[in-house]
């Protein structure tokens, strides 16, 4: 039964996510509930090749924070679905404030690639990231998605670098009711629920969605959506409508054009983001450190924001 209570999670959260990506989860999970296996292989076809665990590491003074796979406040969903990869907000946290604490470290990256995931515990990372600011530079590398939470968080550094081939984007907010009680009726099955407490079962799956409990659903993405918009302005130093109104309006935008429309900072690879802190991917290499040029570079677009 454990795939029946991840899809049961899956479709009572507010997800900041890829709506084609959740609905292969969904799809997945579904299979899985019903008896379905699949390889590894397979599952990794169907959703992203994800499944290899991803671990912080160091490259000189710079450390290196993974924030692949779909995004989950403590259980990393997809790791329930196939045995790993995703990415835990809260542990993402953690592992920030030691790199923040330890003073070997002078930068941080962000090696981002994700769809997005749920709403849960994202706007707390991404104001954990934006207080940070002014502690050590911290540059979001995307490479080569940062899609709706996944940009939520990334939107907090102090930089936004996307790779020549990424995008990033997709902000907004959606919720997903599964009403199974045709299909439960075929199979001459009829579902009751007894319970106590005006709205305790409002939105179960095993009848139509009512209009109160449609509405409780939009204004809880309403709210959500709200705050997503309000972190970005804050993160960007833009306003509410430029976020609302601009920003891809819940589309995915190419490196170039987000860059152009503030979303982004440069277009640019992992390779020459850690060039610029003296440290490189490749042994052979031999990159110059530009810490000081690019701290002037920030200071700069902070006074930019304030004027």
């Amino acid at each position: 039964m454990k795939y029946a209570h991840i899809l049961l999670m899956a479709v009572a959260e507010i997800w900041a996510m890829q709506a084609e990506k959740l609905q292969a989860i969904v799809d997945l999970l579904a299979m899985q509930a019903a008896g379905g296996k699949l390889s590894a292989e397979e599952i990794e076809a169907r959703i992203s090749k994800q499944t290899e665990q991803q671990v912080a590491r160091s490259e000189g003074a710079v450390a290196i924070l993974p924030m692949r796979g779909v995004i989950a406040n403590r259980m990393p969903l997809m790791g329930n679905v196939s045995g790993g990869g995703g990415a835990n907000a809260e542990q993402l946290g953690a592992q920030l404030q030691a790199m923040l604490a330890d003073s070997a470290i002078k930068a941080i990256v962000l090696d981002v690639d994700s769809p997005g995931g749920s709403v849960a515990g994202t706007s707390e990372l991404s104001s954990m990231i934006f207080n940070a600011r002014g502690r050590k530079p911290i540059v979001a590398q995307v490479n080569a998605n940062a899609a709706s939470a996944a940009y939520w968080i990334a939107s907090a550094a102090d930089e936004i670098v996307v790779t020549p081939s990424g995008q990033v984007g997709s902000i907004g907010v959606f919720g997903v009711h599964d009403d199974i009680s045709k299909a439960l009726a075929t199979q001459g099955v009829t579902r009751s629920l007894i319970s106590a407490g005006k709205f305790k079962v409002e939105g179960n799956p095993f009848e139509p969605l009512g209009d109160d409990a449609r509405a409780a659903m939009q204004q809880r993405v309403d709210s959500a959506y709200d705050t997503f918009v309000r972190d970005v302005a804050r993160n960007r130093g833009v306003s509410l409508t430029a976020v609302r109104d601009g920003f891809g309006q819940g589309r995915m935008v190419d490196a170039a054009p987000a860059v152009a429309e503030g979303m982004a900072d440069k277009v640019g690879t992992m390779q020459e983001t850690l060039s610029r802190f003296g440290v490189s991917l490749y042994p052979t290499e031999k990159a110059k450190p530009t810490t000081r040029a690019f701290a002037i570079e920030r200071e700069r677009r902070a006074l930019d924001f304030n004027s």
